[in-house]
């Protein structure tokens, strides 16, 4: 779903970013041949939802170099047991996928700016999104 909103003279696009689940995880992320972002998140978490129109307007303005979609992990056991396989341990946690595999991640309600920072980082780093797998790490950001 588009939503085309306007403020301060410019038009501003959201996306509302599809849920993935522990079923389609192999479809929509392991399959996929550009990058992914993924967003473990819940309804019960106040970061979550702050951080919901954040992740929507990144989407809209990033969704060509890559794909966002969000597992929420609070009432599915097989999306409690994804997340815990992937060393989930709070929310919300965003982790980035090439070629199926993890190869960044960063932890917290983040601001707009620090969240495209990631994305930034993480297509300059791995534009080609090769089946090629570099260490996984976290950054942690209260």
């Amino acid at each position: 779903m588009l939503i085309k909103g306007y403020r301060g003279g410019g038009n501003i696009v959201f996306v509302d970013v599809k849920e993935a689940n522990a079923a389609d995880w192999k479809e929509q992320i392991l399959e996929e041949k550009k990058l992914v972002v993924v967003q473990f998140w819940s309804p019960y978490c106040p970061h979550c939802r702050a951080v919901k129109p954040v992740y929507d307007e990144l989407a809209a303005e990033y969704g060509d170099k890559l794909k966002f979609t969000k597992i929420n992990v609070a009432d599915n056991p097989e999306n409690q047991q994804l997340a815990a396989k992937h060393g989930i341990m709070g929310t919300p946690t965003f982790l980035f996928f090439c070629g199926g595999r993890p190869i960044n991640g960063v932890v917290g309600a983040l601001e707009k700016e620090d969240l495209a920072q990631a994305i930034e980082f993480t297509i300059a780093k791995h534009s080609d999104c090769s089946k090629k797998s570099t260490p996984l790490r976290l950054s942690y950001i209260s």
